[in-house]
């Protein structure tokens, strides 16, 4: 029997999370990527697990029988950084020369403080990260 996704939605408020976060600065970034992902993506916020917030959902199934659902897009304040997922910035080398400050994961975007980055560039990431997870999954 295939394993459950541990990251599921729940229905704890994302503001209540938000609120919880002790970073100040971590605290108002989330604030501002809470609205500009409900703008590009036109999805309300879930908290996801107890710490990714989320919006919208994919289902996906591996040859391998595993299959469950996933966050479209989204970030999680975290002690360290911000995490964004998603992001696609793998395949845009050319917007992360333009970015500023970052650091990378696989399927990650670390960031300490959004006064760091270009706040317009940034929103290409996210916005052609959502688009392609969109089209891939047809959701």
């Amino acid at each position: 029997m295939a394993s459950e996704n541990k990251t599921r939605p729940t229905s704890t408020s994302v503001q209540e999370f938000i609120d919880t976060v002790t970073n100040e600065t971590r605290r108002s970034d989330s604030m501002v990527l809470l609205g500009l992902y409900k703008k590009i993506t036109g999805h309300p916020p879930i908290l996801w697990g107890n710490s990714l917030i989320g919006f919208g959902s994919y289902h996906y199934k591996y040859d391998s029988g595993r299959e469950g659902d996933m966050l479209l897009a989204g970030f999680s304040p975290r002690k360290q950084n911000i995490a964004l997922y998603n992001t696609g910035h793998v395949r845009y080398p050319e917007l992360l020369a333009k970015l500023g400050k970052y650091k990378t994961g696989k399927s990650c975007l670390y960031i300490t403080r959004l006064s760091n980055v270009d706040m317009a560039v940034l929103t290409q990431l996210i916005e052609s990260g959502y688009n392609h997870m969109k089209s891939k999954y047809n959701s």
